[in-house]
């Protein structure tokens, strides 16, 4: 507990990069701006084209369209603060939107744990059992499986929220990171965190991991039924099918198990704000690359949707 004769804190400050010379913050600012507005456009025309091209309908489509709105909410939820430090130089953040930051940024990514165990699903059940795909993968099923993933996501990290206000500050007010993370939110505690760290930690290595063995045992179904394909050109185009699914849980599980599957949150600085730079910019930039803009069917549907809005404007 703290002392007496302390003053409680109602304001933090996030002291992310604030070591970089006032040219380098604005460069960043800028192009981290064009990062953030690309990822927003890249996943809301992702989003807009299957609901309006009936060939995108499909259950891979959904649960894409799905992670999409959800990297628009989850990169928001850090980039838009990040961007007025780094451009206005409002550094200040109250205790209150400190913890209302920290629950969605957490909530989102336990969310997004469980899309990615939905999209496993789904590709094994399309590569292992494609004559019964139609009837397993029915709307009903799908539109569910969305929902209780945000369901969870949301539902499971409220445990996050009273962890986060048993904790008072009394000390310094400088948060070691460029958003609010647990890890640094601890430190700056003059409260006892021991416990609290073993429940957080416990908690977010229990469906990092959980969510993995998932995923593996799904793509270890995948990979025999692969193997048992009899055409080479069959099997290089589940294989390709695949890739890009591969790719970006090995940057989500891998960054994720970086930064928080350590009990004492004992990561260096530097290592943990590239880390969740890679986190929470990079890989929602690259998702709809990853994901969509690499796909022949979703190309095709962006040039004729260009087209024909290009036909309306100009008729």
């Amino acid at each position: 507990m703290a002392p007496e004769n302390d003053t409680a804190v109602t304001e933090l400050i996030l002291d992310g990069f604030s070591g970089l010379d006032e040219r380098l913050q604005l460069f960043l600012s800028l192009l981290l701006l064009l990062i953030y507005l690309t990822t927003v456009l890249g996943n809301v025309t992702i989003i807009l084209l299957v609901c309006v091209d009936r060939r995108l309908q499909t259950p891979m489509y959904l649960f894409i369209s799905s992670l999409a709105f959800l990297e628009i909410w989850f990169t928001s939820s850090t980039s838009v603060k990040l961007l007025v430090m780094l451009g206005a130089g409002r550094r200040t953040i109250s205790v209150s939107g400190c913890f209302a930051q920290s629950y969605f940024y957490c909530a989102l990514g336990c969310t997004e744990f469980v899309l990615l165990v939905v999209t496993s699903f789904d590709r094994c059940v399309a590569i292992c059992q494609p004559l019964r795909y139609a009837a397993i993968m029915q709307p009903q099923l799908c539109i569910s499986l969305v929902a209780a993933a945000w369901l969870l996501g949301f539902t499971l990290l409220s445990y996050h929220l009273v962890l986060l206000y048993q904790l008072t500050f009394c000390g310094s007010n400088k948060i070691q990171h460029f958003f609010c993370d647990s890890s640094p939110l601890f430190k700056l505690s003059c409260s006892d965190t021991s416990l609290l760290w073993k429940i957080d930690s416990g908690f977010i290595s229990f469906v990092l991991f959980s969510s993995l063995c998932f995923i593996l045992a799904f793509y270890t179904c995948i990979l025999l039924c692969i193997l048992h394909l009899p055409a080479a050109l069959e099997r290089k185009k589940a294989l390709t099918t695949c890739s890009s699914h591969l790719f970006t849980l090995a940057t989500v599980y891998g960054s994720c198990i970086a930064l928080y599957t350590h009990p004492s949150g004992d990561t260096s600085l530097d290592t943990s704000t590239m880390v969740a730079l890679l986190n929470t910019v990079l890989y929602p930039f690259l998702n709809p690359f990853i994901y969509s803009f690499r796909n022949k069917a979703v190309i095709v549907a962006l040039k004729e949707a260009l087209a024909g809005a290009a036909i309306r404007l100009f008729s």
